[in-house]
């Protein structure tokens, strides 16, 4: 049984290097280079209970004594804060380790019930058509015709403003999460859609049907494995949206708590202090952000080329 696994993960390596999706990514530096910076985001991001010095939600290990201490390499630095400190004292490598962390969480989270919430309406419009497939695209059109910030603006203010600062602060995710989820689903819809007004015109769904198979067996087992390239290409630019969609919420004050910081609340809560001296402080996580936003959306351009046909060669 051993030899057999073996055997077979020895074949599927065997696939997955004279594949070109494989031969293109390693003839590629840029998807090279951007691939190994978001794997290191993500390593870093699991591993921060570990790595970082302090735990940043632990208002216990904060002095204010130790406020705006800069990075190491400045005059006042201490080798306690290799990146410095903020307003409140806390060290700013452990801040944005943890930061990081929940951007990229809610990034994928609020991508994943995009894909759900797209992928089935989608599906559903397409396959059926007619009067449901007008209203649903209607719907979508509503949905589209409000930006996703303003909507995610509206929705957190009313749910801030309802809750409680408090309560807010142990929900805040979940929040931001459902709010950016539901807001950007349509981007999904109308792919997922115009892939099954081409595939089910096909010959095997055709036959799929002749044997009496069930829509949504049909729909799930034989037109859905055709979306899987555009959306993956999706995907990845949804994730970088919603981390900066988060971030922005963040800046405005209706993101994550200073108690459980993201690098969006983070760039925030420095900003008032640029002028002062203080660059670091906001200077950092922005960096860190902008970083991470533009090496997901290369490696989304990647994707977009190399799986589309007309393109890639």
């Amino acid at each position: 049984m051993t030899e057999q696994v073996l055997l077979v993960r020895r074949n599927i390596w065997h696939r997955v290097q004279n594949s070109a999706m494989y031969y293109s990514f390693v003839h590629n530096r840029t998807a090279m280079v951007s691939a190994a910076i978001v794997f290191t985001y993500v390593l870093l991001a699991v591993l921060a209970p570990l790595i970082a010095p302090y735990n940043p939600w632990d208002l216990t290990q904060f002095d204010i004594m130790d406020s705006e201490i800069p990075p190491i390499g400045s005059v006042e630095a201490d080798s306690r804060f290799m990146l410095g400190t903020d307003a409140m004292g806390r060290d700013m490598l452990s801040a944005m380790l943890y930061g990081t962390g929940i951007s990229i969480l809610i990034g994928v989270f609020a991508t994943c019930l995009q894909l759900v919430l797209g992928v089935s309406i989608g599906l559903i419009a397409g396959y059926f058509g007619g009067r449901l497939d007008s209203f649903l695209m209607r719907v979508a059109d509503i949905q589209l015709s409000f930006t996703t910030l303003m909507v995610a603006i509206v929705v957190l203010a009313l749910f801030q403003a309802t809750v409680g600062l408090r309560l807010y602060e142990e929900f805040a995710i979940v929040a931001i999460v459902l709010v950016i989820g539901l807001a950007e689903w349509p981007q999904y819809a109308r792919t997922v859609r115009a892939c099954v007004l081409a595939a089910k015109k096909q010959e095997y769904v055709d036959a799929a049907r002749v044997i009496g198979l069930h829509p949504f067996t049909i729909i799930y087992r034989h037109i859905l494995p055709n979306t899987f390239s555009p959306l993956l290409v999706i995907s990845t630019v949804q994730v970088a949206n919603a981390i900066i969609t988060e971030a922005s919420l963040s800046f405005l004050g209706l993101g994550m708590p200073v108690t459980k910081p993201s690098l969006g609340s983070l760039i925030q809560n420095g900003f008032h202090y640029v002028f002062s001296g203080s660059w670091w402080i906001t200077t950092l996580p922005a960096i860190t952000l902008v970083i991470l936003i533009v090496a997901i959306n290369l490696l989304g351009d990647w994707l977009r080329d190399v799986l589309n046909p007309k393109i890639y060669n």
